[in-house]
């Protein structure tokens, strides 16, 4: 690639832009021109992402969760590169050790008796799969969610999912689903009774425009559902493994689920990696038959090296803590930049290195999206709230590399407020 001119990376390019919109997703390459996207990645390391001509970025939406220890950690890819050339997939038919491995590694980690681990490639299947056990164990199909949270999109995700605008265009979605308002313990009440199996929630809701539980909503979820038998399912795919601050989200309340999801950052940004935990006693139901369910590439050994490799480097490199500390440092910085610019940022929040700016509306969201995007700094909004701009960099991102965020966001604000200006302010919000 080093020996290709400018010339023939700008036709490569071209050529990509004009795959997508003939092969893959017309609308999505619209976008990602609008966006100011309109470049190809090409390699990453740390918190940079480098596209073909050379052009650094700086992370700051991490895919969403995944990128936890970075991009491209020499140790998990030495991990899964060692791996690939001994066994990448499993035959299913012999014991797995490294699935066996990463099992025990997660049962030492994660709160409570939760001891049990099914693996498998994304957090909306990990949900799936939650959800079936939950059924399974109780013999109950009722499931209580909350609007603005977010599962997934395959279908039985997609039906405890809270915003319609994904799930009306596939309706109907699996029967006895319904949502309630977040943090809304009375309406939780209402909705959970003796046919309930489970409430799924997250802890933070990040697609619903990073939104935190209240202090001790958990908690009163879980003994309404110990009270009737229903099982409390956490989503902690993108707050899990120290997004929070902890490694994880739950930990803050100190809830212990029955069910927990992982996905996004266990695969150590290399590879896709998904699972769901529960406790031995809910794990009995699989004793029947245990192959009620499965997955045929799910906890295949390429990915559970890469899970291993993971959790060590977030222990031994102290991560939890670092997203803490400058999960504090950064919302700090974004509230003094609140204040200066007040017309436009309506509110910050947030948890760990998992937080937040609210705009007036979508449109000041997308014009400061794009402002960003030409300061080579990548951000997105949050799906089921798109006033909403994350702030979600790798954990392993320094003090320097937040303080430059931080100036390019206030010089992209200034952008921001003086189109707003411009065009009147009484045509945004």
């Amino acid at each position: 690639m080093e020996n290709m001119s400018y010339e023939e990376k700008k036709q490569m390019v071209e050529d990509t832009i004009e795959k997508y919109s003939r092969y893959i997703n017309p609308a999505l390459a619209r976008y990602y021109k609008f966006a100011q996207l309109d470049t190809v990645e090409w390699s990453s390391s740390g918190t940079l992402v480098y596209d073909i001509f050379g052009e650094p970025y700086l992370d700051c939406l991490g895919g969403f969760g995944v990128f936890t220890v970075g991009r491209n950690h020499p140790r998990v890819v030495k991990a899964v590169r060692e791996q690939l050339e001994r066994l990448p997939l499993s035959t299913r038919a012999l014991f797995n050790k490294q699935q066996a491995d990463l099992a025990e590694r997660i049962a030492s980690v994660t709160p409570g008796n939760l001891q049990y681990s099914f693996f498998c490639n994304s957090g909306t299947e990990a949900v799936e799969g939650a959800i079936k056990l939950a059924r399974m164990y109780t013999g109950r199909k009722k499931l209580v969610s909350a609007f603005d949270g977010y599962h997934g999109k395959t279908m039985g995700s997609l039906s405890v999912s809270g915003k319609d605008a994904y799930k009306k265009p596939f309706e109907p979605c699996v029967p006895e689903t319904f949502q309630v308002p977040f943090n809304d313990e009375k309406a939780m009440e209402k909705a959970v009774d003796e046919n309930t199996a489970a409430v799924i929630l997250e802890p933070v809701q990040g697609e619903g425009g990073i939104n935190l539980a209240r202090e001790g909503y958990l908690a009163r979820v879980k003994k309404l559902c110990e009270r009737s038998g229903a099982l409390l399912i956490l989503d902690e795919v993108q707050t899990g493994l120290g997004r929070t601050g902890k490694m994880f989200a739950c930990e803050h309340s100190g809830v212990v689920p029955d069910i927990m999801t992982l996905a996004k950052g266990l695969g150590g940004g290399v590879l896709p990696l998904g699972a769901f935990v529960s406790t031995a006693q809910i794990w009995e139901v699989f004793d029947e038959n245990p192959y009620i369910h499965s997955s045929t590439l799910g906890g295949n050994p390429l990915a559970c090296v890469a899970g291993l490799a993971t959790l060590s480097i977030i222990e031994e490199e102290g991560l939890c803590e670092h997203s803490a500390e400058k999960g504090r440092y950064l919302l700090e910085k974004l509230e003094k930049i609140q204040n200066a610019f007040p017309q436009l940022i309506t509110a910050v929040r947030g948890l760990g290195l998992m937080i937040g700016t609210e705009f007036p509306d979508s449109d000041v969201a997308s014009l400061l999206g794009m402002e960003m995007a030409q300061r080579k700094v990548l951000v997105a909004y949050t799906m089921d709230n798109r006033k909403v701009i994350r702030f979600e960099p790798p954990l392993t991102v320094s003090y320097q590399e937040l303080d430059t965020i931080l100036e390019r966001f206030t010089d992209a604000l200034g952008s921001v407020q003086s189109i707003v200006e411009e065009i009147g302010g009484e045509e945004i919000g």
